[in-house]
């Protein structure tokens, strides 16, 4: 199966979805990842490198010049010549931002995957216009995947071919974290008890929770490991128990998450959150580590209610529930939480993908397929003939 992939996101940016999904498709396949433009001084090009795991990646360069029209075309020219170029015959085209809409409409996919991994119109920032674009993508494609539950129960009614697909592990990657003993030197300087986080800090992050436990607990050190967006880095809580150690390449998150004693999700109950399904949390637990989360949906169900993860919204409430965690021994929840996890793989859920894509793709064909011609082997009722005998 050959894939473009159109997206919003930056492959080098945070190591997620799109990147566990077609890494695996590029073991069978070509896949050329999209990004959005950035502008240049100059003229416009297509930068294209491949990724180690054979994924290439293609970065629209345009010139900073150009009208918003001619921005457009020269991005359709340019995306058609990678086509012809690295991906030639059939292709899947997988959309991850409707927004590409407007770059993809003259190209002519045996299929077409909308990948809806979050509610993009809820963010900072979000264009007016994605609604509408994403309802003309919902018109264009054959089939719909969504990245959590939630997301599935407020899509599944704008399209006939809907499927939930979780967050899901690498199980392995992360549970090299039970076994790794050598703190990295930006973390061995800090204090015990760690109370750990990863992700993107933007708009989703709950800072007024974060400065109250760490305000009640001095003695707790709060670490948080990930690039800041969308949020000016000054208006972070700034306390001597709250440490910011940036993006970290994935392959290092288990050393990291290695030396924590909480594992949790900070996260604010707002628009931006009400449908995200963190792919941390089964990673959390992979690893090992007792789980606090603030009540996102996808986390209570089925984390929550399964007793793999502690919910808690105020700071009072979220502060017992780590010292729950801190004091609990945690054999029973690992036998609990690799139970749950011998069913949840990247590598499964890639397969499931294929094969919903490979039956949407199917059903597009025979959409398309010529009629029999039937044989005429009587006079064919007209309109009006048909009319005169029914009455």
């Amino acid at each position: 199966m050959n894939i473009v992939c159109v997206s919003h996101l930056r492959w080098d940016f945070v190591y997620q979805r799109p990147q566990h999904l077609l890494s695996r498709a590029a073991r069978g396949g070509r896949v050329l990842y999209v990004e959005e433009a950035t502008a240049i001084a100059g003229a416009s090009r297509l930068d294209i490198h491949t990724d180690i795991s054979g994924v290439l990646v293609a970065v629209p360069r345009i010139a900073a010049d150009l009208s918003p029209d001619d921005c457009e075309r020269v991005q359709r020219r340019l995306l058609r010549e990678a086509i012809a170029a690295h991906v030639p015959g059939r292709y899947v085209l997988w959309y991850y931002t409707p927004m590409a809409i407007a770059l993809t409409h003259e190209l002519a996919a045996a299929t077409v995957v909308y990948d809806c991994m979050d509610e993009l119109s809820a963010f900072a920032g979000a264009p007016v216009e994605l609604r509408e674009r994403e309802l003309e993508l919902f018109r264009k494609a054959d089939v719909v995947f969504t990245g959590g539950q939630t997301l599935y129960e407020a899509k599944r009614s704008q399209h006939h071919n809907v499927h939930a697909f979780p967050s899901s592990v690498d199980t392995a990657h992360f549970a090299q974290a039970r076994s790794l003993t050598v703190d990295p030197a930006d973390q061995a300087r800090i204090p015990h008890p760690r109370v750990g986080f990863f992700g993107v800090i933007d708009e989703r992050m709950d800072y007024a929770l974060l400065r109250g436990v760490a305000a009640a607990r001095p003695e707790w050190h709060l670490v948080l490991i990930g690039p800041t967006v969308k949020v000016d880095p000054s208006s972070l809580p700034q306390v001597p128990n709250i440490h910011y150690l940036g993006p970290k390449p994935y392959a290092e998150l288990p050393s990291y998450i290695a030396g924590w004693d909480v594992a949790t999700l900070p996260f604010a109950r707002n628009e931006s959150t009400r449908f995200i399904s963190p792919t941390k949390t089964p990673e959390y637990l992979a690893a090992g580590k007792p789980v606090v989360s603030t009540s996102i949906r996808d986390v209570v169900r089925p984390y929550g209610e399964r007793g793999l993860a502690r919910i808690a919204d105020d700071p009072p409430s979220f502060i017992s529930a780590i010292e729950d965690a801190l004091h609990e021994d945690q054999t029973e929840t690992r036998r609990l939480a690799d139970a749950f996890l011998s069913h949840v793989s990247w590598d499964e859920t890639w397969l499931r993908m294929k094969r919903a894509i490979d039956a949407a793709g199917a059903q597009r064909q025979s959409r398309r397929a010529p009629r029999p011609h039937r044989r005429a082997t009587e006079p064919q009722v007209t309109a009006a003939s048909e009319v005169t005998a029914r009455v």
